[in-house]
């Protein structure tokens, strides 16, 4: 059995590191260059609260586990999330996963969507007159499934698959999610490493050649202090390109932004960083505050207060059968959105 378990883990570790080192960074996308952007929004309002990115966090939150595959644990046993998020202009954003450990196999097993509905919006031709109308849409149904080895180890795959509709545009794509945890009860402190939407178009929109995916390599640690309810999280994200500046040159001189440099930068080191904190009131109180360096740079405007963007907060009421979590994130101008969800633990 030993034997057994040692091959599946190699496999496993096989498959998430020799992938990486043929993915030329050349020819990953940037800013809105790939299909399928909504996937990398955050679908909870845990995510959200810790900066829209992070796979290591320490907790029993099965929408973390949407995120991560490797996160889904037996604890969440028939656990199900529910979250709504009302973003800009009325477009909606709605997520649901449930949990179930199946003891036979020793293996979690997850099934989840993430939907958005983006309204109705008007259908004109070149001149601009209306005829008609469309609802865009955009989700993915993701099955996930996460098994742990030996003591420390957690390793899950989830595999999703993708769906864009918009008006006469129609696209869909698989994908893969594969992740591997290291988690230490004793020191409280977990190390997770992450590859995501890993997969390819089945439908194209109408071009000839497919889009790429967002894929992203991420690598998050999370520590939570013996003697005090503190929890510490940092997460770097898109490790497979070390340049991941937006740089629309164009738009830069028109805004006085400067358009950067092609060398090494700090500046670009901490566009991979995502750094959070949490703080537990007692234990039924979850205080989350967090810092997507990205977010900042990317998103103000020249010569205007832009306040907290690229800050996030969320607050969380845990009880037994139920954990209720509010999220809020600064993207732009102090303006902000509101993210609600819902853990209702079924089996207790």
């Amino acid at each position: 059995m030993r034997d057994f378990r040692n091959i599946i883990i190699k496999y496993i570790l096989t498959s998430l590191v020799v992938p990486a080192l043929y993915l030329p960074a050349a020819a990953q996308t940037l800013g809105g260059n790939a299909a399928y952007n909504f996937l990398k929004l955050p679908n909870t309002p845990q995510l959200s609260a810790l900066g829209g990115v992070n796979v290591s966090n320490i907790g029993n939150d099965a929408g973390l586990a949407f995120n991560n595959p490797s996160l889904l644990r037996e604890n969440m046993h028939a656990q199900l999330h529910v979250s709504f998020n009302n973003m800009y202009a009325g477009v909606k954003n709605y997520h649901s996963v449930f949990a179930y450990h199946y003891a036979p196999w020793k293996t979690n097993f997850a099934a989840g969507v993430h939907f958005i509905d983006y309204g109705s919006i008007d259908q004109t031709d070149p001149s601009g007159n209306v005829y008609g109308a469309f609802r865009p849409t955009d989700y993915a149904v993701q099955l996930s499934a996460s098994r742990q080895y030996a003591e420390k180890w957690h390793y899950g795959i989830a595999v999703k698959f993708i769906s864009s509709n918009y008006g006469i545009y129609r696209s869909n794509a698989i994908a893969l999610d594969a992740g591997v945890s290291w988690y230490d009860t004793a020191r409280l402190l977990q190390v997770s490493l992450l590859m995501k939407n890993m997969g390819t178009q089945l439908k194209k929109y109408q071009q000839s050649t497919p889009d790429d995916l967002p894929f992203d390599l991420q690598l998050g640690v999370t520590k939570r202090l013996a003697n005090a309810p503190v929890q510490f999280s940092l997460t770097a994200h898109h490790l497979h390109q070390f340049n991941i500046q937006y740089n629309d040159t164009t738009f830069n001189n028109s805004n006085d932004f400067n358009n950067g440099s092609n060398g090494f930068s700090v500046d670009k080191i901490f566009r991979h960083v995502v750094a959070a904190a949490q703080v537990f009131v007692g234990n039924k109180i979850e205080l989350t505050l967090a810092y997507n360096y990205l977010l900042h740079k990317e998103l103000v405007i020249s010569n205007t207060s832009n306040g907290f963007t690229g800050l996030s907060f969320g607050a969380g009421i845990l009880f037994k059968k139920i954990q209720i979590r509010y999220a809020r994130n600064y993207y732009q101008n102090n303006t902000a959105y509101s993210q609600f969800g819902l853990n209702l633990f079924l089996n207790h």
